[in-house]
C-alpha cells in the first residue's frame, strides 16, 4: 500500500514515513474480513468519518498567515498525511522544503487525477481477430460429428449488464476544508510546525516579556509535599472587521483545573459589564453626542495579586537553562487560575476608585464622575475599556492615567466592540451595531455558509417537546455529531448583542439541550439560514430625547411539555430603527 502510494505521487522516497502514517491512518478507518467493526470504532466506541480523507500526495491551495495586501493569500503544496495530536493536515512546501499543519485548504484531487502520468508505463499490443486466445489443456483431441461446427466462426460473449461510470472517484473534486476551531495551533509543537511559526515564537516572546516586567514569578525548588499545576500556551489570531489577520496573539495560561479549592484559591467570582448596559450607554452616547472611546489593557490578568502560596510548571519552550528542576512560584496572578479574573477585577476596581470613579450599585464594571458639566462613564469588560464623555480633555487625562496604572493600548475611537461593529454618524447622531462578520463566522464554523436563506428565525405551526429525542440508533448516532449547545450558544451571542429578533427562536431551541433531536436541529438550522439573509441589519440608536418606553406580551400554554407560558419584555432608552426589536428577552 506505501509503495502504491509513493508511485502515484510525485514525492520522492524519502516521503516513505508519511506514506507509511497514512496507511496506518487509512487502515484503522476501515474493516477487515476478519473484525467487521474498523480498529478505529473497537478503541472508541465510535464510528470513524471518511468525509476528510484525501488522496495522498494531491496539491492543494493552503492559506497563507499575514500577508501583503498584493501578496498572495495561498500558495501550492502538497498534502502528505494527517497529524496525531490535532485537527487539519500535513502539507509539504516546495518552496520552503518543509512539512507544516493547516486546517484550511482547497485540495486539488480532481485535476491531480485527471493529470496523473504513470512513472511506469506497460505498453499493450493490439490483438488482431475478434477473440483473445485461451491456453486449454485436452488431454486427448475431440472430434466434432457437426461437420459444419468447425467452419462457424466464434461470437465473443458480451455482458447484458448496464454499463455506467464507475462511482469510486465521485465527490473526491476540488473542496474546501474548514475545520470549526479555525486554524489556530493547540499546542507548543503544533504552534512551531505552524507555517506561522515565527509569529508565534514571536508573541509567546512577548508574552514573557509582560510576565518578566510585571514580576510574575520567580524561580525556586519544589517545596516537598507540594505539587506544582501545569501551564500551556494557547494561541489565537485575532481578526479584523474584514477577517483579516491583524495580530498574532499568545497567551500562557496555567492549568486551573488541577487547583484545590480551600487550598489553592478561595473565591473565585468576579462581574463583567452586561451587553445591555453597553448598549444604554451607547444609546446616550447617541442622543447626546458624545465621545466613545476604548482601550485594551495588556496582560490584564497579571496585575491582580495572590494571597495564595501557588507553584506552577515552567512554560514549555523557555525553560531556564541550568535550572530545569526549579519551579515557577507565583507572586502575581496568571490566566487559568481560578482566582484570575477576581484578583483582577478587585484591583481594577481599587484604582478607578481611587482615581474618583464612583461604581454603578446595580452595575458592578459601569462606573461614572461627575465634575461640574463634566461627566465620563468607565465600562469594564474583562479586559476591554470603553470610555465615554462629554469632554475631549477629561478623557484624555483619563486615559494617561489608565496607562500609568496598567500597561494599556490605545484603540482610539470605538469601531469594533466584543466582535460588534460600531458605525457611527456624528452629523445625524446614529450609532449602528452590526455583527455581519460574526454571523459569517458562525456560519461558516457549523458548515450553513451555502444553505438557503430563510425568511423567518422559527417557522411558524412548529412545535417542538423533549419527546423528539432521538427515535433509533441511526438518529442518536446523527446527534452524537451535532454540535447542539454549541451552535445554540453562538445563536444566543447574536441575540444578547444585537438581535433580539431571534430572541424567541433561541429560548425555544436552548431549552432542548440536555437531549436533542433531529427537529430540534433543524430549527436551530432555520435561524442560521434567517440569519444568511439578515447579516446586514443593524440596530440603530438614533439622538433626540431620553424617554423611557416598555412593551410587554404573554403567550397561554405554549410549552407542551410543562403547559407553561412565556411571556417577554422590551424597554427602550431610545428607540431603535430595527422594530424586530420588539422580539425580546425571554422569561419563561
Amino acid at each position: 500500500m506505501v509503495r502504491s502510494m509513493l508511485s502515484y505521487s510525485t514525492l520522492p522516497i524519502s516521503f516513505w514515513g508519511y506514506a507509511l502514517q497514512t496507511a496506518i491512518y487509512i487502515l484503522n478507518d476501515v474493516p477487515s474480513k476478519s473484525v467487521p467493526k474498523t480498529p478505529h470504532e473497537l478503541w472508541t466506541g465510535r464510528k470513524p468519518s471518511l468525509q476528510h480523507l484525501r488522496i495522498f500526495g494531491c496539491p492543494a491551495h493552503v492559506l497563507k498567515g499575514k500577508t501583503e495586501k498584493m501578496e498572495s493569500r495561498s500558495e501550492t503544496c502538497i498534502f502528505v498525511g494527517y497529524p496525531k495530536e490535532t485537527k487539519g493536515y500535513y502539507f509539504y512546501s516546495p518552496s520552503d522544503l518543509k512539512v507544516f499543519v493547516s486546517t484550511n485548504a482547497k485540495f486539488l484531487e480532481k485535476d491531480y487525477m485527471n493529470d496523473f502520468v504513470p512513472r511506469s508505463r506497460i505498453v499493450l499490443n493490439e490483438m488482431s481477430g475478434d477473440t483473445i486466445p485461451r491456453e486449454v489443456t485436452q488431454p486427448n483431441p475431440i472430434v466434432s460429428s457437426d461437420p459444419t461446427q468447425d467452419q462457424q466462426p466464434t461470437i465473443p460473449r458480451r455482458s447484458g449488464r448496464v454499463r455506467t461510470q464507475p462511482e469510486r472517484y465521485i465527490g473526491l473534486g476540488e473542496s474546501v476544508e474548514n475545520l470549526p476551531d479555525d486554524d489556530d495551533p493547540y499546542t507548543y509543537k503544533e504552534a512551531m510546525e505552524d507555517v506561522d511559526s515565527r509569529h508565534w515564537q514571536k508573541a509567546m516572546q512577548s508574552e514573557i516579556e509582560s510576565m518578566f516586567d510585571n514580576k510574575v514569578w520567580s524561580l525556586v525548588d519544589l517545596p516537598k509535599g507540594i505539587k506544582p499545576i501545569g501551564c500551556k500556551w494557547v494561541y489565537k489570531r485575532k481578526r479584523g472587521m474584514d477577517g483579516k489577520v491583524e495580530t498574532f496573539k499568545a497567551r500562557l495560561v496555567a492549568k486551573g483545573y488541577t487547583q484545590k479549592e480551600g487550598i489553592d484559591y478561595e473565591e473565585t467570582f468576579s462581574p463583567v459589564a452586561m451587553l445591555k448596559s453597553i448598549r444604554i450607554l451607547l444609546s446616550i452616547a447617541a442622543s447626546l453626542d458624545l465621545e466613545i472611546w476604548q482601550m485594551d489593557v495588556k496582560t490584564a490578568f497579571l496585575n491582580g495579586s495572590l494571597d495564595e502560596s501557588i507553584y506552577m510548571m515552567q512554560p514549555e519552550g523557555f525553560i531556564e537553562k541550568g535550572q530545569v528542576d526549579k519551579v515557577c512560584k507565583l507572586q502575581k496572578s496568571i490566566y487559568g487560575l481560578k482566582q484570575a479574573s477576581r484578583s483582577w477585577n478587585i484591583r481594577f476596581d481599587q484604582a478607578v476608585k481611587g482615581f474618583g470613579f464612583i461604581q454603578n450599585p446595580d452595575e458592578p464594571c459601569v462606573y461614572k464622575r461627575i465634575k461640574g458639566d463634566k461627566l465620563v462613564f468607565l465600562i469594564l469588560y474583562v479586559d476591554d475599556i470603553l470610555l465615554i464623555g462629554n469632554d475631549v480633555g477629561v478623557l484624555t487625562s483619563v486615559k494617561e492615567w489608565l496607562a500609568k496604572q496598567f500597561d494599556m493600548k490605545d484603540l482610539g475611537e470605538a469601531s469594533f466592540i466584543l466582535g460588534i461593529q460600531v458605525i457611527r454618524d456624528r452629523k445625524n447622531r446614529t450609532i449602528a451595531l452590526s455583527q455581519a462578520s460574526y454571523i459569517d463566522k458562525i456560519l461558516s464554523r457549523f458548515s450553513m455558509q451555502d444553505s438557503k436563506k430563510g425568511m423567518l428565525p422559527f417557522r411558524h405551526g412548529i412545535k417542538l417537546s423533549k419527546e423528539q429525542v432521538p427515535k433509533n440508533e441511526h438518529e442518536e448516532q446523527f446527534m452524537s455529531r451535532v454540535p447542539y449547545a454549541s451552535a445554540v450558544g453562538s445563536l444566543m451571542y447574536a441575540m444578547l448583542c444585537t438581535r433580539p429578533d431571534i430572541c424567541f427562536a433561541v429560548g425555544i431551541v436552548s431549552r432542548f439541550q440536555s437531549k436533542p433531536g433531529p427537529d430540534h436541529w433543524t430549527a436551530v438550522k432555520h435561524i442560521f439560514k434567517y440569519l444568511k439573509r439578515t447579516r446586514d441589519n443593524m440596530l440603530v440608536y438614533s439622538g433626540g430625547d431620553l424617554v423611557p418606553v416598555g412593551y410587554t406580551d404573554s403567550d397561554f400554554q405554549s410549552d407542551s411539555d410543562s403547559r407553561k407560558s412565556t411571556s417577554g419584555a422590551v424597554y427602550y432608552w431610545r428607540r431603535s430603527s430595527y422594530m424586530e426589536e420588539y422580539q425580546a428577552i425571554l422569561y419563561c
